[in-house]
C-alpha cells in the first residue's frame, strides 16, 4: 500500500499546486482512491469528496445515473463510468471527477466481462465528454483493486 499512498502523494502535490479539488466515485475499488489520496498529509486542500457507490441504486440515487444506461449496458461499462464521473463532478464543486468500476472477482465475471475487466472515467470541469479507459487487470481480487488504483492515480497525474 505505501507504494500507492507514495504515487497518491504526488497526485496531492500536484493538484495542489494547480489549485484543484478532486471528487472521486468508487465502485470495485470500494474507496480505496479516496483513502490513499487522504492518507496523505494535504490532502484536505485536494479532495473535496468520495462516492462510494456499489450497488446500481446508490450509482442511480447519488450519482445521478440513468436506470436505462444500467440496464442497457450494465453497471460494468464504459457508459456507466463516464455516467459516474459527471454524475459527481456535477454534485461537487471540484474541478475533477475520477470514477471506477469493474469487476475485482473472484465471482461475478461472465465472458462478456471476466473477472478483472475495469472502466476508470476522469471528467474535468467545462472540458466536456469524460475520457474513458478500459482495462483488464490479472490476478485475485486484491491484485485487481491495487491495479485500478494505481491507474486511477496515474491518471489523475497526466
Amino acid at each position: 500500500m505505501d507504494d500507492l499512498i507514495a504515487l497518491a502523494g504526488k497526485v496531492v502535490a500536484l493538484e495542489s499546486l494547480a489549485g484543484r479539488r478532486i471528487v472521486t466515485a468508487e465502485s470495485c475499488t470500494g474507496g480505496l482512491i479516496a483513502a490513499c489520496l487522504t492518507a496523505v498529509a494535504g490532502a484536505s486542500a485536494v479532495v473535496e469528496r468520495g462516492y462510494v457507490t456499489y450497488s446500481n441504486q446508490a450509482k442511480e440515487q447519488d450519482l445521478g445515473v440513468a436506470p436505462g444506461i444500467l440496464a442497457v449496458h450494465g453497471a460494468v461499462s464504459a457508459e456507466t463510468a463516464a455516467a459516474m464521473a459527471l454524475g459527481a463532478l456535477n454534485r461537487s464543486p471540484a474541478e475533477r471527477a475520477l470514477a471506477v468500476t469493474g469487476i475485482a472477482g473472484p465471482g461475478g465475471g461472465s465472458s462478456e466481462k471476466p473477472v478483472g475487466l475495469v472502466y476508470l472515467a476522469m471528467a474535468c470541469r467545462g472540458a466536456g465528454a469524460p475520457q474513458v479507459e478500459c482495462h483488464r487487470f490479472a490476478g485475485d481480487r486484491t491484485a485487481v483493486r491495487r491495479a485500478t488504483v494505481r491507474r486511477a492515480l496515474e491518471i489523475l497525474l497526466g
